[in-house]
């Protein structure tokens, strides 16, 4: 069985009910809807909102459409079709589409420049792109040079010149599954890493990685038919997606929202009944800020039915569960790790029954092996940092058109993250830090994440990210970036007296107050941050030396 297979059983056993839901609180829509779309437009004091749904039956048919319109075109097994879509209600039916077809898809980050949008098509070996009018400006840039190998086709109102429309093209096209045999052994989807280390590479899976991302997130929060998820992340990112694959296999109802304004996500909650939410720890964030500054009001909202709020995509201070459990005490919590290599979230995950265990990402998933080893490959023992390696039925295939970082990250079987970690006695997991991002502080070894999560704790910081910058004596010294809470001020000192906890040598030795800058998935970006700040931090060491 294949992914595909499950959204085919879907429609044919819950035709009719809703799969999708489409919220955008904060902008009105006007384009015409189709098949049997529905509009709901709501007038409030703060903006005009639309909502969209679709069913089982539509979203496989507007699948089959597209999974006809390229295999009619030639496009099957083996070639690639890339998304370039904002969160919106076409961006799953597309991508079973191309599924469908044979073919691979090849979701791209809405953040790409031009230049990255190029490289990243280049790379893959796109022979289609179905790109949003949010990108127009970037696709055409680059339009000239894309048009020789890609076809282009736009998924919008006013179809620019150099593409093909999307909605003209597949109006003609059949609504049945196209002739088309799939296996757990033919090749998948091409994602791309996240890129906080440069250009991305190209993330080969099949089929079976895939269906068992399904299984996985199904087995560790148990959705059922019952169940409704917000999804706030982007879809072309494996997190996401993955997380919906839960919904996909129980065959229930998903909410995908656009924005991320606290009010609007409870809101959402609210009005569709949502049982499960996967937040970012700036959202979460986001959302208790608001509830300790008095601007959100919960007796507005019943959450009575929202059971369960889990966060992944990067390490979750302690002291934010402290607080969010204060303010929802009913509700489970979990915390998801993964890569897009391992397929996104599930490969270790804390689970609901382990709260008391909060600070660890937690123990291998469903259908997965962990092992945490030294420079030199061996095991090991409990307690000592090492790398953290993962083994499953979700591991990439290679890095596509890459085998020198395949052989480097591909080991005997073992994908090793690049993640620092240590194991407790009771075999929970522990992220210590990213292996670059390890800080070597004249002759120690300083883990960034308990930093921040120390700093965490402090009451007026809202994010922190803790850097290395280059020192001429010590090699380098750790300099924590602050963003605080809104309307608060704070010195250095308060900084200096807090960290006084800490060991000597863990304490920050520069403190910058400034935005905490964060990718779409919620991990924060140091190269970014080592870029603004290294060669300042090279200079001022040397003249306070």
């Amino acid at each position: 069985m294949t992914i595909v297979h499950l959204l085919e059983r879907n429609a044919r056993e819950f035709g009719d009910e809703t799969a999708l839901v489409e919220l955008n609180p904060e902008q009105p829509e006007t384009r015409k809807l189709t098949w049997h779309e529905f509009e709901l437009v709501e007038s409030t004091p703060r903006a005009r909102s639309y909502r969209r749904e679709i069913s089982w039956n539509v979203f496989n048919e507007k699948a089959n459409r597209l999974a006809n319109l390229l295999s009619q075109n030639g496009i099957g097994k083996g070639k690639k079709v890339a998304i370039l879509l904002m969160n919106c209600i076409d961006w799953l039916p597309i991508y079973f589409g191309i599924l469908k077809s044979g073919a691979l898809a090849v979701p791209l980050n809405f953040r790409y420049s031009s230049d990255e949008i190029e490289y990243c098509l280049g790379l893959a070996e796109a022979d289609v792109l179905i790109f949003g009018p949010e990108f127009i400006g970037r696709v055409e840039a680059v339009a000239d040079k894309l048009s020789q190998n890609t076809t282009l086709i736009y998924l919008g109102a006013g179809c620019p010149a150099f593409a093909d429309d999307y909605n003209d093209l597949i109006s003609e096209c059949s609504g049945q599954y196209p002739d088309c045999t799939l296996t757990e052994e033919d090749d998948a989807a091409v994602y791309f890493s996240s890129g906080t280390t440069g250009f991305p590479k190209a993330i080969l899976h099949n089929h079976e990685s895939l269906i068992h991302a399904c299984r996985v997130e199904q087995h560790h929060h148990g959705q059922t038919r019952d169940d409704c998820f917000l999804c706030i992340p982007p879809l072309y990112h494996t997190g996401a997606k993955m997380h919906w694959f839960g919904s996909l296999l129980a065959g229930s109802k998903a909410v995908i929202l656009k924005g991320t304004q606290s009010r609007n996500i409870l809101k959402a909650v609210h009005d569709e009944k949502c049982t499960i939410v996967w937040l970012l720890v700036p959202w979460a964030q986001d959302i208790l800020a608001a509830l300790d500054r008095g601007e959100i009001d919960l007796n507005e909202f019943d959450l009575s039915q929202w059971r369960l709020m889990h966060i992944g995509a990067q390490p979750v201070p302690q002291s934010l569960i402290k607080r969010w459990l204060e303010y929802f005490p009913d509700q489970q919590y979990d915390t998801n790790y993964g890569l897009s290599e391992s397929i996104g979230p599930g490969a270790v995950h804390l689970g609901v029954e382990n709260v008391r265990k909060v600070g660890a990402i937690g123990i291998p998933g469903y259908g997965w092996e962990v092992k945490i080893v030294s420079p030199e490959g061996d095991t090991v023992k409990q307690g000592d940092v090492g790398e953290l390696c993962l083994k499953g039925p979700g591991v990439m295939t290679c890095y596509y058109r890459d085998e020198k970082a395949t052989a480097e990250t591909l080991r005997d079987g073992w994908l090793y993250t690049g993640d620092m970690a240590m194991q407790d006695e009771e075999g929970f997991i522990y992220l210590v830090d990213r292996k670059k991002d390890v800080i070597i502080t004249g002759g120690e070894n300083l883990y960034p994440v308990q930093i921040e999560n120390f700093l965490a704790a402090h009451a007026k910081i809202h994010d922190v990210a803790v850097i290395g910058l280059p020192d001429p004596r010590l090699g380098e010294i750790a300099a924590a970036i602050i963003q605080l809470k809104p309307g608060v001020t704070c010195t250095e000192d308060e900084i200096a007296e807090f960290c006084k906890e800490l060991p000597r040598y863990k304490r920050p030795r520069r403190v910058i107050f400034a935005d905490v800058p964060r990718n779409p998935t919620g991990k924060i970006e140091k190269p970014k941050l080592r870029k603004i700040y290294g060669a300042e931090g090279l200079v001022d060491s040397q003249n306070k030396s």
